[in-house]
């Protein structure tokens, strides 16, 4: 067991399946430049060809043996995947999975736990990080919530929040910039940038400018968690989603330079469950504290 190459015997699994490398690796979720270099590592720990060369059109032709090992890796696979769903569906009724993306779990849920391990003790609430919705019906989440413009086909999407985006910084690049309050003023500032799509500088601008404002320069961020941390540094000016930079703004280690103007968004903040699941009373539980603290934010 401690000798078998599972990642590239998995890879190959999957180009078995779907005859084809490029299908493989989207299901993956890796490059299909990775999907061929387990291909050649297995081959060559086999020591045995698995594929044909020179394939036609219609697809990936296998070898004997690669048809022989196929079938043996998928079949195995499968047979693995239902042990294992099964041993998910027989968790505690009293555990509850929830999955949300980094910066939400980060920002607002985090702070919250406390509040519902201290009114809801019976309940075990786990959370997973996780930014796509491709694990709800197979990945043992009970429900998750995601930021966007849902809902979203295939799942039962209700509504948690709005939002809305206004420009902050920190306390020592205000003071260092002259205190800034009019938006003009964004043109002398650095702006810094977050991959949501739906946090972009040039809805921004579109709505409240100034017209001439660069929305091309400025560093980028994988998350709103990171660019409201740079913008707390004195890295610039960043774009924020109020609940998540709420806090922060209380607190005073983010100013929002132009005082109450802002952008709404609408609802931003979703309750997604999978449509085939049975909820269980726990998750609902969940579910309506989730309504609850949201009401209160």
């Amino acid at each position: 067991m401690n000798d078998l190459p599972l990642n590239a015997l998995r890879a190959f699994a999957a180009v078995y399946a779907h005859r084809g490398v490029r299908a493989a690796a989207r299901e993956l979720d890796i490059a299909h430049s990775s999907v061929s270099r387990h291909l050649a590592e297995l081959e060559a720990w086999l020591g045995v060809t698995l594929i044909e060369t020179g394939a036609g059109r219609s697809g990936i032709v296998f070898t004997a043996q690669g048809e022989a090992l196929g079938k043996a890796t998928l079949a195995s696979l499968r047979d693995i995947a239902s042990a294992t769903a099964s041993l998910r569906e027989s968790k505690s009724i009293h555990a509850v999975t929830l999955s949300a993306t980094p910066s939400f779990a980060a920002r607002w849920l985090l702070p919250r736990l406390p509040h519902f391990e201290d009114t809801h003790p019976g309940i075990e609430l786990s959370v997973q990080i996780n930014q796509k919705l491709d694990d709800l019906d197979t990945g043992g989440i009970d429900v998750a919530i995601r930021i966007g413009r849902g809902p979203w086909p295939d799942f039962h999407c209700e509504v948690l929040m709005d939002d809305e985006l206004y420009p902050v910084m920190g306390p020592a690049l205000y003071e260092r910039s002259g205190k800034p309050d009019q938006i003009a003023d964004l043109g002398r500032l650095r702006l810094l940038h977050d991959r949501d799509p739906n946090a972009g500088w040039e809805r921004w601008r579109a709505v409240h400018g100034p017209e001439s404002l660069d929305v091309l320069d400025g560093p980028r961020f994988a998350s709103s968690d990171l660019v409201l941390r740079a913008a707390m540094q004195g890295q610039g000016v960043a774009l924020a989603r109020h609940r998540l930079a709420i806090e922060d703004v209380a607190a005073g280690t983010l100013i929002r330079p132009f005082g109450d103007v802002k952008l709404e968004l609408g609802p931003a903040y979703w309750i997604v469950l999978p449509k085939r699941a049975r909820v269980r009373l726990a998750t609902h539980t969940v579910i309506d504290w989730l309504r609850l603290q949201a009401s209160a934010a």
